[in-house]
């Protein structure tokens, strides 16, 4: 007997409410992140135990030396533990740079200069690049961290809502191109500088010596924010535009929704219309802006004493210090702005915006205690060597093709990111060990970190355990009362296969041709 379409289609529904369901409850297990890496720790001493008790030891081929597993669970390996707490915590690679930077952008996320220029960015362009400007303008503001999902998807519901489409619509392509291209973006970001100096702490277990900064990946990352925006634009209006939900019976209502919801979540006007001190603003602002580009362009013209040893641009200190720039060019522009729209009335505000920013971080600060002790006991230990030499002569055994290796790692990353959803811990786990491992292969740690920020980013806009997803369902749910998490999936699943697709087949070809991923970053 043939089965009706609808029945078939309700069953499958019903199979991936179910496993979605199993699949939240596992996740909901999972204990807070710091408690998980005390875990870790513990687990980490453990196995160190037996694996010195069993005297593994391998060759490091960098150095030629013997590197044998340290007991963390012994006499000499408490009192490390003991007197290296506060420097684990002071060195920790991303603490200051993270810091430095909220610093600088937080001066301007406060003056309101980000959501003028995304504002601004949106009502320019033709309505046929509606989707493609929310989308792209979504990864810009991956400058402003998760503060990102705050100020677009109640943007985008605004911009479809103006442009006579679906406000509903204009939301989720806001959530699922923010969370789906988080990793991607034209400008530097917060991210870019926590997962840099991860990664060159893992870099350094090979070569104590080795540089990786915030514009490692930034080639590959500004062009694959173009690229994405283009096939999430593509895809949601030759396809996902078309579905019932987003037609013409309940645009009257939805626009109603938008309006209120806008206005609550920015305090604009509903029409998102800018001011003739704004528009000023905005034109002084863009004035100074070029100003700090040329000066710091300057910096770094040939025989300029701001360049590295030997003339070197990417050794030099701008470049191996550029989060510093980010944060005073972030800071003036948003000083600037606010001073022109009395949004920072005077200077005295300035500190409170710095605070600000800094206070949101709190809990990250608390995060990064427990990953810093982890990451010193795991280097200490010298577990990471053993499995990352190991590691590399097997798949230098198997002759596992470099891009393979990578596009397994973009796949391997993607489905982990279902679970393990903060990016910065994930990696702080994983780093020490793919870094090294495919350093021993002959390939760059950059290509490891860019496969990584793809896995990093595919699947955000697909699992309820990213707290932004229920973020925006919560504005789902506003214009759709009935709406739930099978709503939002049905949306956002197709967006993530595609994108999954489109970026490793981009990466794919950009590693084949040799483009370089930064400023002097080859790709392999």
């Amino acid at each position: 007997m043939r089965v009706p379409g609808d029945v078939r289609s309700g069953v499958c529904t019903n199979r991936l409410f179910r496993a979605l369901s199993a699949l939240e409850r596992a996740g909901n297990k999972l204990p807070h992140p710091f408690w998980l890496f005390v875990i870790l720790s513990l687990v980490l001493g453990a196995a160190s135990a037996a694996l010195s008790m069993m005297d593994v030891r391998v060759t490091l081929p960098s150095t030629g030396e013997t590197a044998a597993v340290r007991n963390l669970f012994s006499v000499h390996g408490a009192k490390f533990a003991i007197e290296s707490a506060l420097t684990n915590y002071a060195e920790f690679p991303p603490l200051a740079t993270i810091v430095v930077v909220l610093l600088g952008v937080s001066v301007a996320e406060r003056s309101g200069l980000l959501t003028a220029l995304l504002q601004g960015t949106v009502r320019r362009l033709p309505v046929g690049w509606l989707t493609f400007a929310i989308a792209l303008c979504s990864m810009i503001a991956h400058v402003m961290s998760d503060s990102a999902y705050l100020i677009m998807i109640p943007l985008g519901a605004l911009a479809f809502r103006t442009a006579g489409r679906s406000p509903v619509l204009g939301l989720m392509v806001a959530y699922a191109a923010t969370a789906v291209g988080f990793n991607s973006s034209p400008l530097v970001t917060p991210q870019d500088a926590i997962r840099s100096t991860l990664s060159m702490a893992a870099a350094r277990i090979v070569d104590p010596g080795y540089t990786i900064t915030p514009l490692a990946t930034y080639y590959f990352t500004a062009v694959s924010s173009i690229v994405l925006s283009a096939a999430i634009a593509l895809l949601v209006d030759r396809v996902l535009a078309h579905r019932p939900e987003f037609g013409a019976d309940t645009l009257e209502q939805d626009f109603r929704t938008a309006e209120g919801l806008f206005n609550k979540s920015t305090g604009a006007a509903p029409e998102g219309e800018m001011s003739a001190t704004q528009l000023r603003a905005l034109r002084t602002t863009g004035a100074v802006f070029l100003v700090c580009a040329a000066g710091i362009a300057a910096m770094l013209l040939p025989g300029s004493p701001f360049r590295g040893e030997g003339g070197s641009i990417v050794e030099s200190p701008v470049v191996e210090n550029v989060a510093v720039f980010i944060s005073v060019v972030f800071g003036l522009l948003g000083i600037v702005y606010g001073r022109i729209t009395r949004t920072i009335p005077s200077l005295g505000e300035v500190p409170a915006a710095m605070a600000e920013g800094v206070r949101s971080l709190v809990p990250v600060l608390v995060l990064f205690f427990a990953v810093a002790q982890f990451l010193a006991y795991f280097e200490w230990t010298n577990i990471g060597s053993v499995i990352s030499v190991n590691g590399a002569e097997l798949l230098r055994s198997l002759q596992v093709p470099h891009l393979a290796l990578l596009l397994i790692i973009v796949l391997s990353i993607s489905c982990l990111n279902i679970l393990i959803t903060s990016g910065s811990a994930m990696w702080s786990i994983l780093a020490p060990v793919v870094i090294p491992m495919t350093m021993y292969l002959g390939m760059r740690p950059e290509a490891a970190m860019a496969a990584f920020m793809i896995g990093d980013s595919v699947t955000n806009c697909v699992t309820p355990l990213n707290g932004y997803f229920v973020l925006a369902l919560g504005f789902v749910q506003q214009f759709r009362k009935g709406a739930g998490v099978g709503t939002l999936l049905s949306f956002t699943t197709p967006i993530a296969v595609v994108v999954l697709v489109v970026w490793g087949g981009f990466f794919a070809l950009w590693y084949g041709a040799g483009i370089p991923l930064g400023p002097g970053v080859g790709i392999r």
